[in-house]
């Protein structure tokens, strides 16, 4: 008899023999096999390698298993999202649940593959935070979930749903999670139906086995019975335990909560205050995971109010300063507040420099682990060389790189500076402290003057040269003079509309 033998009943005995949340084990992997033979619409399983996405691949493979062959007519995919910064010492536990899946489901003869999606290169967290400057996400700006988890599975989702026309995507969502998550559920049920309406994917339809269970019924589900396709879920319970974090399903609608407090969720996460989750590692032994940490606060930090002076430009990526205005009162009072624009070049620098610093030593421990991806590097260079406001002449990027990897060369891509290099930064460099007239201004304007040499036709080039001269090129200070200057030009040229209205009703 083996250990897993040992410690668990077969998944055969334990089904038919156990009631969960108030229902028959075996009743409910009944209803899965129904639905499942009910059509021909393809499965896709959300698949995050929390507690309650590893209980739904569970039943529904088990359900699978025990059909007839000839009854097994159409595919299941499972599908995992992989944002490239999800905490690490779940990054392996992912793999394996997948390869294990990929590897049994084919001797078990079962229509079953398992897939990882990944965001676009463009799109990631670090080509967007070190390469474009955007802001560590918050509650207000979480531009992350988006592009990073619902993007690639929408994506994944919309290709079967190309091919075959419709899908049935399972889940592990469950109502007790929340009251909007409960709500959001039985907005989208159909009728007399298990099934539900995806909530912005047409053709896509939802099903949720464990809708109705609590967090006790599934660790009594996870820990009761051993994984159909191997191996147990002792280690599922060891990232848990003595943990009051959550899990981080799968994401495939904007409705699901930030899952900055998961040990499920992305390590950068600073949509929370404290990222409990790692610190839970930490604590319970994975002290090599302390500078990815202390990392996490220095970025959570440059969210702060009082800090985003110092972290940010006081322009935009447009050039322009920005200003929105607020309520004061209930009367028309209103007041205008400086939105900061990107994290300052010196920043990202120093950031992609320490990132790199705690990936080499996390390596030296003998951990494979990549934090940021070659191919996002490639990409944040171009974005360095070519920044709006800041533009990196001088390449950084490779000198930064070959200062904690000096022995790893990478072919980076040719042809990539521009117009511009260290020595003409230096010339209009002397040029600025001399004549006052911004080296950024001279450098986008013979940049616009270059992108239309050669051209037969040079129509639009005023109007480029036009948007460049007028962007914001002065100091904060000098912007927040014209910008109240053209408030009160605002204020007296409304004044004088309405007494002239005013005139206009009395001369009538």
């Amino acid at each position: 008899m083996t250990t897993e033998q040992f410690l668990y009943p077969t998944h055969d005995a334990f089904v038919s023999e156990s009631t969960i949340g108030g229902r028959p084990l075996a009743d409910l992997i009944r209803e899965i096999q129904h639905i499942y033979q009910a059509d021909n619409r393809p499965w896709v399983v959300g698949f995050s390698g929390g507690k309650d996405s590893t209980v739904v691949l569970s039943l529904i493979y088990f359900a699978l298993k025990t059909l007839e062959a000839s009854q097994r007519h159409k595919h299941v995919y499972i599908v995992s999202s992989d944002t490239r910064v999800e905490t690490p010492v779940v990054v392996d536990m992912i793999r394996e649940a997948l390869n294990s899946v990929n590897s049994q489901a084919k001797l078990d003869n079962l229509p079953i593959t398992a897939h990882s999606v990944t965001p676009e290169t463009s799109q990631t967290f670090w080509v967007n935070l070190l390469g474009k400057g955007y802001p560590a996400p918050t509650k207000a700006f979480r531009w992350c979930t988006e592009r990073m988890k619902i993007d690639p599975v929408s994506d994944f989702i919309k290709d079967k749903v190309a091919k075959f026309g419709e899908v049935v995507v399972a889940l592990g969502s469950r109502r007790q999670e929340s009251s909007t998550r409960a709500q959001v559920i039985a907005r989208h049920r159909i009728d007399g139906s298990a099934l539900g309406r995806h909530t912005s994917l047409p053709n896509a339809y939802t099903y949720m086995p464990i809708e109705h269970w609590n967090s006790d019924d599934v660790w009594e589900y996870l820990m009761s019975a051993s994984r159909p396709w191997g191996g147990s879920n002792r280690v599922l319970f060891e990232l848990y335990k003595d943990s009051n974090a959550g899990e981080c399903p799968l994401v495939i609608d904007t409705n699901t909560p930030s899952c900055g407090n998961s040990r499920f969720g992305c390590w950068t996460c600073t949509v929370v205050t404290h990222d409990k989750a790692i610190e839970g590692l930490v604590d319970s032994g994975e002290d090599w995971m302390r500078p990815l940490l202390d990392f996490r606060n220095q970025l959570h930090s440059s969210t702060l109010p009082e800090n985003k002076t110092e972290y940010r430009n006081y322009k935009r990526r447009t050039g322009k300063v920005t200003f929105a205005r607020g309520v004061i009162d209930d009367d028309t009072n209103t007041a205008t507040k400086h939105v900061p624009g990107p994290y300052w070049m010196k920043y990202r620098k120093e950031w992609l420099q320490l990132l790199l610093e705690i990936e080499k030593g996390i390596r030296e421990t003998d951990r494979e682990l990549e934090l940021i991806g070659r191919d996002e590097l490639q990409i944040i260079r171009q974005q360095w060389l070519k920044d709006p406001n800041e533009p990196d002449w001088v390449d950084s990027l490779p000198k930064i790189y070959a200062a904690v990897y000096p022995d790893d060369c990478i072919e980076w891509i040719k042809n990539d500076a521009g117009s511009f290099t260290e020595p003409d930064a230096k010339i209009l460099g002397a040029l600025e402290d001399e004549k006052g007239l911004p080296a950024v201004l001279i450098m986008r304007l013979i940049d616009a003057e270059l992108s239309f040499s050669g051209l037969s036709r040079r129509k639009g080039i005023l109007d480029e040269l036009q948007k460049i001269l007028e962007q914001d090129w002065g100091e904060l200070d000098e912007a927040l003079e014209r910008h109240s200057v053209s408030r009160n030009h605002d204020t007296y040229k409304s004044a004088f509309e309405s007494l002239k209205s005013e005139l206009d009703g009395l001369l009538q």
